[in-house]
């Protein structure tokens, strides 16, 4: 347990932010987890309507400070190249 006391603020704000970014971020997982299914399914029209959806999510993610902003790009990129290449 802390004893300084901005070390005990920073405790609580961080158990604070950490909670504002997990729903954020299991949204995130589920709407990237909906793109991988629709690839394996063979289905690539609703891949790339998921698709669309999941890369509005991550930017938004990215913009609200959930996740950093190249994360978001290179989750958005291998999740397209993954889209791409069922539908071809």
């Amino acid at each position: 347990m802390a004893n300084i006391k901005s070390q005990i603020k920073r405790n609580k704000t961080n158990a604070k932010r950490a909670a504002r970014h997990k729903g954020v971020r299991t949204a995130l997982k589920t709407s990237t987890k909906k793109v991988q299914i629709s690839v394996a399914e063979g289905d690539p029209e609703t891949a790339q309507a998921r698709l669309r959806e999941a890369s509005r999510a991550l930017d938004k993610a990215a913009s609200a400070g959930s996740i950093h902003k190249r994360t978001a790009a290179r989750k958005k990129s291998r999740l397209a190249r993954s889209a791409n290449r069922a539908s071809a």
